[in-house]
């Protein structure tokens, strides 16, 4: 949606293709970071965003076993936005669909699924779609980019693999309602003993709650009855019976398969993948959606001119890969450290005492705003491009 809304600024015909009918989808990212809250100011669109439903996280805490830990201070970057938003992805993405709405070359289909590509000579040229009436159809382009995520179909269809990386942990995500006499904050909560991992994120009315499991057990632990469940949550946030029996079974458990990844091209000729289509990303540090739309703003700046004069080469879309490779691999390295000292730890029974680089922060907190930095603004931010600011 940020590509589209990008490209569409820059005079380009765009076409948005979205599966579903809408875009309500709960257990989505929906941090936002400093460095997508500076990119919406230079797209003209601060404002609205700040009228949509969120809070703001300043602070990032976690306690391990009996001991908390400040793990990130925002306050301590540089610039106005010194804080994470936390708002729902569907108001995320109605806000950038009305702002591509207001040009006259960006179409977005809903209900529209992806079937296949076409080629011409060894070139991807364009896509074959289903609507929602079932008829199929082709619809040409002079570029395909697929931001369908972590199981992206696009990807699968141009031949590209991503080479693996080992993760510990899946993760169960679930709805605990807030207890009406709650005093609300906007906060995230992690909890992480020997043997068990939770974090929780205050939505308002309710928890959205994430359970992590050792890497493949969903089956083995659902066997369980759902009362284990409750009774690990009550323990870790002290929730009473009555608020946790909203969790009725574990029909209201969802699974998420954790994988982590990276393409070693992220392009053939005619398509190019962003996101976690190019570099599926651990949820640690909810670093996905921003990285993608950093991904989207550099796509954007380098391929607006190539698309303007015709089609795009192979080494345009090289340029692409190669400006965002530095960013994704030094996250990536970030999160394999946690999934190493912290979430493994944590899950297999061992962890005694907070991993040392939490240590180090906790006891110096100006580590506090470099770690802030690292997570919300990282390593070559990318900026509005001239074309697109308003």
């Amino acid at each position: 949606m940020m590509a589209g809304l990008l490209l569409a600024r820059a005079g380009i015909r765009v076409t948005v293709l979205e599966k579903h009918t809408d875009f309500l989808r709960d257990f989505r990212g929906d941090t936002v970071h400093p460095s997508t809250l500076r990119l919406l100011d230079e797209l003209g669109l601060a404002e609205q965003f700040a009228r949509l439903p969120h809070t703001r996280l300043e602070r990032r805490s976690l306690r391990i076993n009996e001991k908390t830990v400040l793990a990130a201070d925002f306050g301590r970057i540089p610039g106005p936005y010194k804080y994470m938003a936390m708002v729902p992805q569907w108001e995320f993405l109605d806000l950038l669909a009305r702002a591509a709405a207001a040009e006259p070359s960006f179409e977005l289909r809903l209900g529209t699924e992806f079937v296949g590509l076409t080629n011409d000579s060894g070139r991807v040229d364009g896509v074959r779609i289903r609507g929602a009436d079932g008829a199929e159809e082709t619809l040409s382009a002079d570029l395909v980019l697929a931001c369908d995520g972590r199981g992206s179909a696009a990807r699968a269809a141009a031949g590209l693999r991503a080479r693996s990386m080992e993760v510990p942990m899946d993760v169960w995500w679930v709805r605990v309602p807030v207890a009406a006499d709650a005093r609300h904050n906007g906060a995230v909560s992690g909890r992480f003993e020997a043997g068990r991992a939770a974090v929780c994120m205050d939505r308002g009315d309710y928890y959205q709650t994430s359970f992590l499991i050792p890497k493949g057990a969903d089956a083995r632990l659902r066997k369980n009855e759902i009362q284990w469940l409750r009774t690990h949550l009550a323990e870790l946030f002290g929730w009473d019976a009555e608020v946790l029996a909203a969790i009725g079974g574990w029909e209201d458990v969802k699974l998420l398969e954790v994988t982590m990844g990276r393409l070693p091209r992220w392009h053939v000729p005619g398509l190019l993948c962003l996101g976690d289509a190019a570099h599926p990303m651990s949820p640690v540090g909810g670093v996905g959606v921003n990285l993608a739309i950093q991904d989207a703003v550099a796509a954007a700046r380098l391929l607006a001119g190539p698309l303007r004069r015709g089609r795009t080469t192979t080494a345009d879309l090289d340029r692409v890969q190669r400006r965002r490779m530095l960013p994704t691999a030094f996250t990536q390295r970030i999160q394999q450290r946690e999934h190493a000292t912290l979430l493994r730890p944590a899950l297999d029974g061992t962890l005694s005492k907070p991993p040392a680089h939490l240590a180090l922060i906790d006891r110096f907190p100006p580590l506090a705003g470099v770690a802030a930095y690292l997570g919300g603004v990282g390593i070559r931010p990318e900026r509005a491009p001239a074309f697109a600011r308003r």
